[in-house]
């Protein structure tokens, strides 16, 4: 019996030609716009904002053995992750580094501070440091007290805008916390201008940025507001310094101590001096001006950095000569900052 005839029927694709010209061509286009996307991700500088802005800025320095400067950068939890020193490639680049001068006593004015010139948030600090070319950093020593220190971690966490020194916090040894501030700041900032200012005078920090971006001629310069002072025979005889003021003895010009800059060249002969090089003096202001005398800096006398009043020059405002510095610091910053010839503009003052 001859077999059946076999018959073979043509396998029929799920998809036909069509459809399959679509999903190419809908794969393609998916490719192509994922190149771009990671093209423009990779090129745009702000991509990775973010991240970078979750780098803390708070920063612990200390010293070690051979007297260089060692800091440490802080995480959330205040502990140290990051060394850097003198020579470390680390070191941010900017025109000027502004060290707020502050102590434990000082909760009010950096809170007063924080809702005038020195804004609050990090944005609102970067931004400014953007705009300026200037970076600053609150700027206190340490104590015994465990309470305070405790309440000092927690105002780093929140704001994250310290610069924390290895040393005593005390008024009588403000000229080693200014000689450690300077030092400090060489090794974590590489600028152009190290300014100390106090945590009680009300800042322009755009103007001062015009201020130290003018060409010099002098690499060695220390700018300020210029006053006479007495040179003192005996630093160790406090009733000696008002006497020599009514003597009038011998003067020397030197900067007042509510703010003043050095130049990089003259932070780096501080940094190279060894320890005990110069005399210390009861007031860090007269002290640094008779280091100044020594190395022949040239001095730079502005007037704008100690105005009474708010002008459209005035650079630091002060309550000269009543006060080195305002005479109610946490009222009257805020009472300034409303001024539009103090801010540039109307401001209203908000809350924390």
């Amino acid at each position: 019996m001859p077999s059946s005839p076999k018959f073979f029927y043509p396998h029929q694709p799920w998809i036909s030609h069509n459809q399959r010209s679509y999903i190419w061509i809908a794969c393609l286009l998916f490719g192509i716009a994922g190149f771009i996307f990671g093209l423009i991700a990779i090129s745009n500088p702000s991509s990775g904002y973010k991240c970078q802005d979750l780098e803390p800025r708070s920063v612990s320095v200390a010293w070690d053995t051979v007297n260089s400067v060692v800091g440490d950068r802080h995480n959330s939890d205040g502990d140290s992750t990051v060394g850097i020193d003198v020579g470390n490639s680390k070191r941010y680049k900017v025109m000027g580094f502004v060290g707020i001068q502050t102590g434990f006593g000082s909760t009010g004015r950096r809170r007063s501070l924080r809702k005038t010139w020195f804004p609050s948030d990090r944005q609102g600090l970067q931004r400014l440091e953007e705009s300026t070319g200037l970076a600053f950093r609150f700027v206190i020593g340490k104590t015994n007290d465990r309470l305070k220190m405790s309440n000092l971690k927690k105002e780093v966490q929140e704001y994250d805008d310290f610069m924390l020194l290895d040393i005593e916090e005390e008024y009588s040894k403000l000229p080693y916390k200014t000689l450690a501030f300077f030092k400090a700041a060489y090794a974590l900032f590489d600028s152009e201008f190290y300014v100390k200012a106090d945590d009680d005078i009300y800042l322009r920090p755009d103007r001062l940025s015009l201020l130290l971006a003018k060409e010099r001629s002098h690499p060695l310069t220390y700018l300020g507001c210029m006053k006479k002072g007495p040179v003192f025979t005996d630093p160790k005889l406090k009733w000696y310094e008002p006497l020599s003021y009514l003597l009038g003895t011998e003067y020397f010009i030197h900067a007042y101590g509510p703010i003043y800059a050095l130049s990089a060249d003259v932070v780096a002969s501080l940094i190279a001096l060894k320890n005990n090089s110069f005399r210390m003096f009861s007031n860090e202001d007269v002290t640094i001006g008779a280091w100044m005398l020594a190395m022949n800096v040239n001095h730079e006398d502005d007037r704008a950095l100690c105005e009474p009043d708010c002008t459209p020059s005035s650079i630091a405002v002060w309550d000269i000569p009543k006060c080195s510095g305002l005479c109610d610091p946490d009222h009257k910053m805020l009472r300034l900052h409303q001024m539009e010839s103090c801010s540039g503009g109307p401001i209203s003052v908000s809350n924390e």
